[in-house]
């Protein structure tokens, strides 16, 4: 019996995440702040919680993850005018370079595990949420 699609897709994200990790290492950077630093280069402003939602991760986590990326200078909060206990986050130009970096580390870890993934399939994948 063939095992099913949710089984591999879950040993596939396992296999990502170690192997991601691994290159992403050298850049001092973890899983989560760089999943956190990519999210913000495509919507930054993001508040804490919508940056959670999208990082997959809690909120609590969210704070810890943004406290670190903060501390480095690669991401600003500032408060939002509107609405005083929600900052907003963008990505400083030191951000921007590492992130860079880190995507030149990581692009060739998703290629080498998902060779030949149709784009038709990678859209869909995209479009679920």
């Amino acid at each position: 019996m063939e095992p099913r699609v949710s089984y591999l897709v879950g040993r596939l994200d396992r296999i990502l995440r170690r192997r991601l990790g691994d290159a992403l290492a050298p850049h001092g950077l973890s899983l989560p702040e760089y999943t956190t630093l990519s999210v913000l280069r495509a919507r930054s402003g993001l508040s804490n919680a919508q940056l959670a939602r999208r990082s997959l991760i809690t909120p609590q986590a969210m704070n810890e993850v943004l406290a670190r990326l903060e501390g480095r200078g690669l991401v600003r909060r500032e408060v939002d005018p509107a609405h005083a206990r929600i900052r907003r986050a963008r990505l400083t130009a030191a951000g921007e370079t590492l992130l860079a970096a880190a995507d030149a580390a990581t692009a060739p870890v998703e290629e080498a595990l998902t060779p030949g993934l149709r784009e038709s399939l990678a859209d869909v994948l995209r479009g679920l949420e």
